[in-house]
């Protein structure tokens, strides 16, 4: 609904309507750490719903136009971009992101972390003429250096993937208003390699990074396609997630935003060093290294019952 609206008020529902329909998923299967990180979701992402609609109003007040590409006002379009950065979780309002990814199972983080990003940010898109290039600027430097400090001390992998997914954020608003076609670039890489890790840990149950260390005796395929994935998101040559990257740097020294440049590339190696330290761990026990563990299969023949009691 919110991508192929033309009325703020139907992107709006279209935001709401996303919103209220992951929470049931947040909370299954129930228990208090679900229901936390979901009320903590839900309480981010209504009050960014209500600075969206306080900005669309204000907005229409001033230029009578309901019309989602037209956002003429500047402090409507200053209010709109801080709560689509409390929607996409971007700094200074980043603290909910690994918090509630943390406490919720796999499968509802990967949505969080993939799905959830497609809406507001095609909101940003669109209004993506309008906007401050400053505070743009201010919120995609944060981002990509908070998320790139945040992860170096975490040992959960959920977390980890969290504060990438801040910094891969800032890399999308950063370009959003110089080259919008490359936010969406970004964003699609983004989402199939998050994808890809997310249902790799799902499929071996692995939450933690010391958890890693087995999985080559569960899945030496799955450790490899993991390392290359991780490399990928953290852009290193000539992996494809280094290609957004790449012309994401090259636009802003065309537009001669070096300093910039600059800032993002040196957050971009904090993000590639968790990511290898998650890699390293998961060699320890690769050959030929010793390893004393036994090798486990995932397709193993069920066990024959009996007709008799």
């Amino acid at each position: 609904l919110t991508l192929v609206s033309n009325h703020w008020l139907m992107a709006w529902m279209g935001l709401e309507i996303n919103t209220l329909a992951i929470i049931p998923m947040m909370t299954y299967p129930n228990n208090m750490r679900n229901t936390e990180s979901a009320i903590k979701y839900f309480l981010m992402q209504a009050t960014a719903s209500m600075i969206i609609m306080f900005a669309i109003i204000y907005n229409a007040w001033m230029t009578n136009q309901w019309t989602l590409f037209q956002v003429s006002n500047e402090w409507a379009t200053t209010f709109m971009t801080l709560a689509l950065a409390m929607k996409l979780g971007l700094a200074p309002f980043h603290f909910w992101v690994p918090e509630v990814t943390q406490g919720i199972p796999l499968t509802s983080g990967m949505i969080l972390l993939t799905w959830q990003k497609i809406a507001p940010t095609s909101i940003l898109y669109q209004i993506s003429p309008s906007l401050n290039m400053n505070l743009l600027i201010l919120l995609a430097v944060s981002s990509t250096l908070l998320g790139g400090w945040g992860g170096l001390n975490q040992t959960h992998l959920r977390k980890i993937l969290a504060y990438s997914s801040i910094a891969h954020m800032g890399w999308m608003t950063v370009i959003v208003l110089i080259n919008p076609s490359l936010t969406i670039l970004n964003l699609l890489i983004y989402i199939a390699a998050t994808l890809a890790i997310f249902l790799c840990l799902n499929l071996t149950s692995t939450t933690k990074i010391n958890a890693l260390s087995n999985l080559w005796n569960k899945s030496a395929p799955m450790t490899i396609t993991l390392m290359i994935i991780l490399l990928s998101l953290g852009g290193l040559p000539p992996l494809t997630g280094f290609m957004p990257k790449w012309l994401i740097l090259q636009e802003l020294i065309i537009y001669n935003n070096i300093t910039t440049a600059m800032l993002l590339a040196f957050s971009a190696l904090l993000n590639l060093f968790f990511y290898m330290r998650i890699i390293y761990t998961s060699t320890l026990t690769m050959f030929p290294s010793n390893n004393s563990s036994k090798f486990q299969w995932f397709h193993t023949s069920p066990k024959p019952t009996s007709l008799i009691p």
